[in-house]
Protein backbone atom coordinates (compact mmCIF):
# COMPACT_ATOMS: atom_id res chain seq x y z
CA UNK A 1 0.00 0.00 0.00
CA UNK A 2 1.44 3.77 -0.80
CA UNK A 3 2.05 6.46 1.24
CA UNK A 4 -0.87 9.15 1.80
CA UNK A 5 -0.07 12.43 2.47
CA UNK A 6 -1.20 13.56 5.68
CA UNK A 7 -0.36 17.41 7.78
CA UNK A 8 -0.71 16.99 11.63
CA UNK A 9 -2.09 18.92 14.19
CA UNK A 10 -1.42 19.05 18.34
CA UNK A 11 -3.72 20.27 20.19
CA UNK A 12 -2.30 20.30 23.95
CA UNK A 13 -4.69 21.16 26.80
CA UNK A 14 -5.08 20.47 30.76
CA UNK A 15 -6.23 16.85 30.70
CA UNK A 16 -4.84 15.41 27.61
CA UNK A 17 -3.33 15.85 24.19
CA UNK A 18 -4.87 15.25 20.80
CA UNK A 19 -4.12 14.35 17.04
CA UNK A 20 -5.15 15.19 13.77
CA UNK A 21 -3.80 14.04 10.91
CA UNK A 22 -5.52 15.99 7.66
CA UNK A 23 -4.83 14.91 3.81
CA UNK A 24 -4.80 17.97 1.13
CA UNK A 25 -8.52 18.47 0.96
CA UNK A 26 -8.78 19.24 4.47
CA UNK A 27 -10.57 15.63 5.22
CA UNK A 28 -9.81 13.92 8.61
CA UNK A 29 -7.39 10.90 8.28
CA UNK A 30 -6.97 9.95 11.55
CA UNK A 31 -7.12 11.48 15.24
CA UNK A 32 -6.21 10.40 18.63
CA UNK A 33 -5.95 11.39 22.10
CA UNK A 34 -3.93 10.43 25.29
CA UNK A 35 -4.68 11.22 29.00
CA UNK A 36 -2.26 13.80 31.08
CA UNK A 37 -2.32 13.71 34.71
CA UNK A 38 -4.20 16.43 36.29
CA UNK A 39 -2.61 19.47 37.50
CA UNK A 40 -1.01 19.48 40.67
CA UNK A 41 -2.81 22.69 41.95
CA UNK A 42 -2.41 24.06 45.68
CA UNK A 43 -3.81 27.45 46.52
CA UNK A 44 -3.39 29.79 43.68
CA UNK A 45 -0.39 27.20 42.27
CA UNK A 46 -1.00 24.77 39.38
CA UNK A 47 1.24 23.03 37.88
CA UNK A 48 2.07 20.40 35.16
CA UNK A 49 5.49 18.83 34.09
CA UNK A 50 6.61 19.39 30.53
CA UNK A 51 7.74 15.81 30.36
CA UNK A 52 4.15 14.65 30.58
CA UNK A 53 3.37 16.32 27.46
CA UNK A 54 6.33 15.21 25.62
CA UNK A 55 5.47 11.69 27.13
CA UNK A 56 2.17 11.62 25.44
CA UNK A 57 3.25 13.36 22.21
CA UNK A 58 5.43 10.79 21.13
CA UNK A 59 3.12 8.13 22.16
CA UNK A 60 0.48 10.11 19.82
CA UNK A 61 3.12 10.40 16.79
CA UNK A 62 4.28 6.43 17.62
CA UNK A 63 0.60 5.44 16.86
CA UNK A 64 0.10 7.02 13.57
CA UNK A 65 -0.86 4.62 10.88
CA UNK A 66 1.99 3.47 8.95
CA UNK A 67 0.65 4.35 5.69
CA UNK A 68 0.75 8.15 6.70
CA UNK A 69 3.84 10.37 5.71
CA UNK A 70 3.41 13.55 7.47
CA UNK A 71 4.65 16.58 5.60
CA UNK A 72 4.42 19.22 7.87
CA UNK A 73 3.03 19.17 12.09
CA UNK A 74 1.64 22.75 13.72
CA UNK A 75 1.28 22.34 17.75
CA UNK A 76 -1.66 24.36 19.84
CA UNK A 77 -1.08 24.80 23.43
CA UNK A 78 -2.89 26.43 26.54
CA UNK A 79 -2.81 30.19 26.36
CA UNK A 80 -0.32 31.30 29.22
CA UNK A 81 1.09 28.36 30.32
CA UNK A 82 4.62 29.01 31.07
CA UNK A 83 7.80 27.14 32.14
CA UNK A 84 11.97 28.04 31.90
CA UNK A 85 14.55 26.25 29.30
CA UNK A 86 18.05 25.91 29.29
CA UNK A 87 19.87 27.16 25.95
CA UNK A 88 19.37 23.21 24.88
CA UNK A 89 15.68 23.43 25.40
CA UNK A 90 15.73 21.21 28.84
CA UNK A 91 13.13 22.55 31.17
CA UNK A 92 14.60 24.57 34.23
CA UNK A 93 10.98 23.90 35.87
CA UNK A 94 8.02 22.95 35.78
CA UNK A 95 4.93 24.32 33.80
CA UNK A 96 2.78 27.12 35.30
CA UNK A 97 -0.54 26.76 33.97
CA UNK A 98 -2.74 29.30 32.94
CA UNK A 99 -4.99 29.30 36.20
CA UNK A 100 -1.86 29.45 38.10
CA UNK A 101 -2.22 33.14 40.13
CA UNK A 102 0.72 32.94 42.45
CA UNK A 103 2.66 36.11 40.31
CA UNK A 104 0.69 38.52 42.34
CA UNK A 105 3.30 40.43 43.28
CA UNK A 106 5.30 40.43 39.64
CA UNK A 107 2.00 41.46 38.29
CA UNK A 108 2.13 44.64 40.41
CA UNK A 109 5.77 45.03 39.12
CA UNK A 110 4.51 44.74 35.56
CA UNK A 111 1.23 47.03 36.01
CA UNK A 112 3.64 49.79 37.21
CA UNK A 113 5.41 49.92 33.55
CA UNK A 114 2.99 48.12 31.07
CA UNK A 115 0.09 50.24 29.58
CA UNK A 116 -3.14 49.06 30.66
CA UNK A 117 -4.65 48.05 27.75
CA UNK A 118 -1.58 45.09 28.07
CA UNK A 119 -2.73 41.16 28.30
CA UNK A 120 0.54 41.22 30.22
CA UNK A 121 -1.02 43.23 32.52
CA UNK A 122 -2.43 40.72 35.11
CA UNK A 123 -1.56 37.89 37.59
CA UNK A 124 -2.60 35.36 34.73
CA UNK A 125 -0.66 37.12 32.18
CA UNK A 126 2.57 35.05 30.95
CA UNK A 127 5.12 37.61 31.37
CA UNK A 128 4.04 37.15 35.22
CA UNK A 129 4.62 33.60 35.46
CA UNK A 130 7.79 34.29 33.61
CA UNK A 131 9.24 36.66 36.17
CA UNK A 132 8.09 34.49 38.85
CA UNK A 133 9.87 31.13 37.77
CA UNK A 134 13.01 33.83 36.94
CA UNK A 135 13.10 34.85 40.34
CA UNK A 136 13.65 31.51 42.29
CA UNK A 137 16.01 30.45 39.74
CA UNK A 138 19.70 30.40 40.90
CA UNK A 139 21.39 33.47 40.16
CA UNK A 140 23.52 33.35 36.26
CA UNK A 141 21.30 30.49 35.25
CA UNK A 142 20.76 31.36 31.01
CA UNK A 143 17.20 30.69 30.61
CA UNK A 144 14.97 31.86 27.91
CA UNK A 145 10.81 31.44 28.92
CA UNK A 146 8.36 29.61 26.54
CA UNK A 147 4.76 28.97 26.55
CA UNK A 148 3.34 25.54 26.49
CA UNK A 149 3.10 25.00 22.34
CA UNK A 150 6.60 26.55 22.08
CA UNK A 151 8.22 23.94 23.81
CA UNK A 152 7.00 20.87 22.26
CA UNK A 153 7.57 22.77 18.93
CA UNK A 154 11.09 23.18 19.87
CA UNK A 155 11.21 19.35 21.11
CA UNK A 156 9.90 18.71 17.28
CA UNK A 157 12.30 20.61 15.31
CA UNK A 158 15.38 21.01 17.69
CA UNK A 159 15.02 24.46 17.70
CA UNK A 160 14.18 26.01 20.74
CA UNK A 161 13.04 29.77 21.51
CA UNK A 162 10.79 30.37 19.32
CA UNK A 163 6.51 31.03 19.49
CA UNK A 164 3.97 32.55 17.54
CA UNK A 165 2.18 35.98 18.13
CA UNK A 166 -0.81 34.74 19.29
CA UNK A 167 1.08 32.70 22.36
CA UNK A 168 3.12 35.64 22.49
CA UNK A 169 0.57 37.94 23.10
CA UNK A 170 0.04 37.14 27.36
CA UNK A 171 3.96 38.00 27.72
CA UNK A 172 3.52 41.58 26.65
CA UNK A 173 3.90 40.97 23.01
CA UNK A 174 2.95 43.93 20.73
CA UNK A 175 1.47 41.92 17.97
CA UNK A 176 0.80 45.40 16.36
CA UNK A 177 4.47 46.13 16.09
CA UNK A 178 5.64 42.77 15.47
CA UNK A 179 8.32 43.64 18.41
CA UNK A 180 8.91 43.51 22.48
CA UNK A 181 7.82 46.54 23.66
CA UNK A 182 10.67 48.69 25.87
CA UNK A 183 9.17 48.42 28.92
CA UNK A 184 9.46 44.64 29.20
CA UNK A 185 13.52 44.28 29.17
CA UNK A 186 14.27 46.14 32.60
CA UNK A 187 11.64 43.34 33.78
CA UNK A 188 13.47 41.01 32.17
CA UNK A 189 16.14 40.77 29.40
CA UNK A 190 14.72 39.92 25.94
CA UNK A 191 16.94 37.67 24.96
CA UNK A 192 15.06 35.57 27.47
CA UNK A 193 11.99 35.91 25.72
CA UNK A 194 11.41 33.74 22.62
CA UNK A 195 11.72 34.51 19.40
CA UNK A 196 8.08 35.02 17.76
CA UNK A 197 7.04 34.67 14.35
CA UNK A 198 3.82 35.02 12.27
CA UNK A 199 1.61 32.07 13.13
CA UNK A 200 2.26 29.11 10.23
CA UNK A 201 6.20 30.35 10.33
CA UNK A 202 7.93 26.97 9.82
CA UNK A 203 10.96 26.43 12.23
CA UNK A 204 12.69 23.29 11.25
CA UNK A 205 12.83 20.19 10.30
CA UNK A 206 12.03 16.27 12.04
CA UNK A 207 13.72 13.73 11.77
CA UNK A 208 12.02 12.04 9.31
CA UNK A 209 11.84 15.60 7.58
CA UNK A 210 8.06 16.75 7.92
CA UNK A 211 8.16 20.65 8.61
CA UNK A 212 7.53 22.25 12.72
CA UNK A 213 5.87 25.23 12.37
CA UNK A 214 4.70 27.52 14.99
CA UNK A 215 1.21 27.26 15.65
CA UNK A 216 -1.40 29.22 17.89
CA UNK A 217 -2.99 29.26 20.77
CA UNK A 218 -6.29 26.74 21.82
CA UNK A 219 -8.31 29.03 21.54
CA UNK A 220 -7.43 30.24 18.11
CA UNK A 221 -6.74 26.88 16.73
CA UNK A 222 -10.08 26.36 17.55
CA UNK A 223 -11.18 29.11 15.60
CA UNK A 224 -9.85 27.89 12.73
CA UNK A 225 -11.37 24.29 12.86
CA UNK A 226 -14.68 26.00 12.78
CA UNK A 227 -14.23 28.24 10.37
CA UNK A 228 -12.14 26.02 8.35
CA UNK A 229 -9.50 28.51 8.20
CA UNK A 230 -8.97 32.01 8.41
CA UNK A 231 -13.02 33.26 8.93
CA UNK A 232 -13.89 36.68 6.63
CA UNK A 233 -13.81 39.94 8.30
CA UNK A 234 -17.41 40.72 10.20
CA UNK A 235 -17.48 36.86 11.04
CA UNK A 236 -18.21 35.99 14.92
CA UNK A 237 -17.10 32.97 16.70
CA UNK A 238 -19.44 32.44 19.83
CA UNK A 239 -18.05 29.65 22.41
CA UNK A 240 -21.34 28.20 24.61
CA UNK A 241 -19.40 26.59 27.14
CA UNK A 242 -19.14 26.64 31.00
CA UNK A 243 -18.59 30.65 30.30
CA UNK A 244 -19.89 32.71 27.03
CA UNK A 245 -17.05 33.79 24.41
CA UNK A 246 -17.01 35.76 21.56
CA UNK A 247 -14.61 36.70 18.96
CA UNK A 248 -15.21 38.96 15.89
CA UNK A 249 -12.90 38.81 13.21
CA UNK A 250 -11.75 42.66 12.05
CA UNK A 251 -8.72 44.40 10.25
CA UNK A 252 -7.69 46.08 13.29
CA UNK A 253 -7.05 44.78 17.06
CA UNK A 254 -9.09 46.19 20.05
CA UNK A 255 -7.24 46.08 23.73
CA UNK A 256 -9.50 47.07 26.73
CA UNK A 257 -8.04 45.89 29.99
CA UNK A 258 -11.32 47.23 32.00
CA UNK A 259 -13.38 44.59 29.89
CA UNK A 260 -11.03 42.02 28.86
CA UNK A 261 -11.18 42.28 25.53
CA UNK A 262 -7.46 41.72 23.66
CA UNK A 263 -6.81 40.49 19.78
CA UNK A 264 -4.97 37.53 18.53
CA UNK A 265 -3.17 38.31 15.25
CA UNK A 266 -3.83 35.55 12.28
CA UNK A 267 -2.27 36.50 9.18
CA UNK A 268 -3.91 40.03 8.29
CA UNK A 269 -6.53 39.89 10.38
CA UNK A 270 -7.55 39.94 13.97
CA UNK A 271 -9.87 38.04 16.20
CA UNK A 272 -11.06 40.71 18.86
CA UNK A 273 -12.76 39.09 21.49
CA UNK A 274 -13.37 38.79 25.33
CA UNK A 275 -15.35 36.29 27.80
CA UNK A 276 -18.71 37.19 29.72
CA UNK A 277 -19.06 35.01 33.25
CA UNK A 278 -22.41 34.10 32.38
CA UNK A 279 -22.83 30.90 30.07
CA UNK A 280 -23.89 27.23 30.59
CA UNK A 281 -22.47 26.93 34.23
CA UNK A 282 -25.62 29.18 35.22
CA UNK A 283 -27.80 26.86 33.34
CA UNK A 284 -26.12 23.92 35.03
CA UNK A 285 -26.58 25.07 38.53
CA UNK A 286 -30.73 24.56 37.89
CA UNK A 287 -30.69 22.11 35.29
CA UNK A 288 -29.51 18.91 33.84
CA UNK A 289 -28.14 18.55 30.24
CA UNK A 290 -31.02 16.29 29.52
CA UNK A 291 -33.25 18.57 31.55
CA UNK A 292 -32.41 21.72 29.40
CA UNK A 293 -32.85 19.17 26.11
CA UNK A 294 -36.47 18.51 27.10
CA UNK A 295 -37.79 22.27 28.41
CA UNK A 296 -35.98 23.45 25.10
CA UNK A 297 -38.50 21.48 23.22
CA UNK A 298 -40.95 23.14 24.95
CA UNK A 299 -40.07 26.58 23.91
CA UNK A 300 -40.91 28.71 20.95
CA UNK A 301 -37.99 30.94 20.06
CA UNK A 302 -40.09 33.07 17.93
CA UNK A 303 -41.92 34.87 21.15
CA UNK A 304 -39.49 37.02 23.32
CA UNK A 305 -39.16 35.98 26.87
CA UNK A 306 -40.67 39.14 29.56
CA UNK A 307 -37.91 37.83 31.88
CA UNK A 308 -34.96 40.35 32.21
CA UNK A 309 -32.38 37.89 33.23
CA UNK A 310 -28.49 38.56 33.80
CA UNK A 311 -27.60 35.21 34.29
CA UNK A 312 -24.68 34.51 36.56
CA UNK A 313 -23.76 32.31 39.20
CA UNK A 314 -22.08 34.94 41.54
CA UNK A 315 -21.34 38.67 41.53
CA UNK A 316 -19.42 39.95 39.35
CA UNK A 317 -18.87 40.60 34.99
CA UNK A 318 -15.96 41.22 32.70
CA UNK A 319 -17.19 41.42 29.44
CA UNK A 320 -19.10 43.08 28.21
CA UNK A 321 -20.05 45.24 31.14
CA UNK A 322 -16.83 46.37 33.58
CA UNK A 323 -19.00 45.18 36.68
CA UNK A 324 -17.23 43.78 39.31
CA UNK A 325 -20.07 43.98 41.96
CA UNK A 326 -23.05 43.43 39.33
CA UNK A 327 -25.47 41.09 41.08
CA UNK A 328 -26.82 37.89 39.41
CA UNK A 329 -30.32 38.89 38.24
CA UNK A 330 -32.59 35.34 37.93
CA UNK A 331 -35.95 37.01 40.10
CA UNK A 332 -39.22 36.35 39.50
CA UNK A 333 -38.39 32.61 39.07
CA UNK A 334 -42.32 31.39 37.81
CA UNK A 335 -42.93 28.35 38.49
CA UNK A 336 -43.23 27.21 35.14
CA UNK A 337 -39.22 25.79 34.74
CA UNK A 338 -39.81 25.97 30.77
CA UNK A 339 -40.61 29.47 31.44
CA UNK A 340 -37.47 30.08 33.96
CA UNK A 341 -35.09 28.18 31.15
CA UNK A 342 -36.52 30.75 28.47
CA UNK A 343 -35.62 33.48 30.41
CA UNK A 344 -32.52 32.24 31.21
CA UNK A 345 -31.51 30.99 27.34
CA UNK A 346 -33.05 34.85 26.65
CA UNK A 347 -30.78 36.60 29.00
CA UNK A 348 -27.04 34.71 27.85
CA UNK A 349 -28.35 35.73 24.31
CA UNK A 350 -28.78 39.23 25.48
CA UNK A 351 -25.15 39.62 26.71
CA UNK A 352 -24.01 38.02 23.36
CA UNK A 353 -25.78 40.78 21.29
CA UNK A 354 -24.72 43.58 23.59
CA UNK A 355 -21.26 42.04 23.11
CA UNK A 356 -21.02 41.46 19.37
CA UNK A 357 -22.92 45.33 19.29
CA UNK A 358 -19.61 46.59 21.54
CA UNK A 359 -16.64 45.18 19.51
CA UNK A 360 -18.91 46.15 16.19
CA UNK A 361 -18.86 49.71 17.39
CA UNK A 362 -15.25 49.93 19.18
CA UNK A 363 -13.66 48.53 15.70
CA UNK A 364 -16.25 49.50 12.90
CA UNK A 365 -16.52 46.42 12.32
CA UNK A 366 -19.99 45.27 11.50
CA UNK A 367 -21.64 41.18 12.26
CA UNK A 368 -21.88 39.25 9.56
CA UNK A 369 -22.68 35.66 11.16
CA UNK A 370 -22.18 33.47 13.59
CA UNK A 371 -20.56 30.50 14.14
CA UNK A 372 -21.03 28.64 17.64
CA UNK A 373 -18.97 26.26 19.51
CA UNK A 374 -19.18 24.36 22.37
CA UNK A 375 -22.09 22.29 24.12
CA UNK A 376 -24.61 24.89 23.81
CA UNK A 377 -24.11 25.29 20.05
CA UNK A 378 -26.37 21.72 20.20
CA UNK A 379 -29.20 23.63 21.13
CA UNK A 380 -31.36 24.48 18.38
CA UNK A 381 -34.36 26.25 20.36
CA UNK A 382 -30.72 28.75 21.76
CA UNK A 383 -29.95 28.94 18.62
CA UNK A 384 -33.29 30.60 17.00
CA UNK A 385 -33.53 32.52 20.27
CA UNK A 386 -29.72 33.51 19.39
CA UNK A 387 -30.52 34.37 15.48
CA UNK A 388 -33.54 36.44 16.53
CA UNK A 389 -31.21 39.00 19.24
CA UNK A 390 -27.98 38.97 16.77
CA UNK A 391 -29.83 39.55 13.56
CA UNK A 392 -27.95 37.82 11.33
CA UNK A 393 -27.82 33.76 10.74
CA UNK A 394 -25.89 31.52 13.50
CA UNK A 395 -25.08 27.99 12.55
CA UNK A 396 -23.24 25.23 14.55
CA UNK A 397 -19.52 24.54 13.35
CA UNK A 398 -18.92 21.17 12.61
CA UNK A 399 -15.67 20.98 13.41
CA UNK A 400 -14.41 21.82 17.09
CA UNK A 401 -11.35 20.20 18.06
CA UNK A 402 -8.07 22.41 18.34
CA UNK A 403 -6.01 19.86 16.80
CA UNK A 404 -8.02 20.09 13.21
CA UNK A 405 -7.35 23.91 13.72
CA UNK A 406 -3.74 23.32 14.38
CA UNK A 407 -3.60 20.72 11.08
CA UNK A 408 -5.05 23.11 9.17
CA UNK A 409 -2.23 25.41 10.08
CA UNK A 410 0.35 23.13 8.54
CA UNK A 411 -1.63 22.89 5.66
CA UNK A 412 -2.11 26.28 4.82
CA UNK A 413 0.97 27.02 5.07
CA UNK A 414 2.52 24.16 3.15
CA UNK A 415 0.68 23.84 0.13
CA UNK A 416 -2.21 26.52 0.32
CA UNK A 417 -2.27 30.01 -1.92
CA UNK A 418 -3.12 32.01 0.93
CA UNK A 419 -0.63 31.09 3.85
CA UNK A 420 -1.22 31.96 8.05
CA UNK A 421 1.31 35.13 7.31
CA UNK A 422 -0.72 37.42 5.31
CA UNK A 423 1.26 36.26 1.90
CA UNK A 424 0.94 34.68 -1.26
CA UNK A 425 2.37 31.35 -1.62
CA UNK A 426 3.09 28.94 -4.52
CA UNK A 427 2.86 25.68 -3.71
CA UNK A 428 5.83 23.88 -1.65
CA UNK A 429 8.15 25.44 -0.13
CA UNK A 430 11.51 25.07 1.21
CA UNK A 431 12.14 25.76 4.88
CA UNK A 432 14.87 28.45 6.01
CA UNK A 433 15.92 28.71 9.56
CA UNK A 434 14.89 31.16 11.30
CA UNK A 435 17.43 34.10 12.41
Amino acid sequence: MGSARAWAGLDLGTSGARLCLLNAAGEILHEDTRALPPSRTEGRCSEQSPAHWWRVVRELLECVPAEARIEAIAVDGTSGSVLAIDPCGEPLSDALMYDDARAVAEAARIARVAPPESPANSVHSGLARALWLAERLPPGMEARYVNQADWIAGKLSGRHGFSDETNALKMGYDAMRRTWPRWIPPLLPETALPRVRPVGTPIGNRPDGARVCLGATDSTASVLAACDGIPEVGAGISVLGSTLVVKLVCKRPLFDATRGVYSHRVGDRWLVGGASNSGGAVLATFFTREQIEQLSRRIDPTTPSPLDYYPLRRPGERFPRNAPSLAPRLSPRPGDDVAFLHGMLEGIARIEAEAYALLARATGTPLKRVVSIGGGAANPTWRAIRERRLGVSVERARHRQAARGAALIALRQDRSAYSFHGEKGNGRRSVSKPR
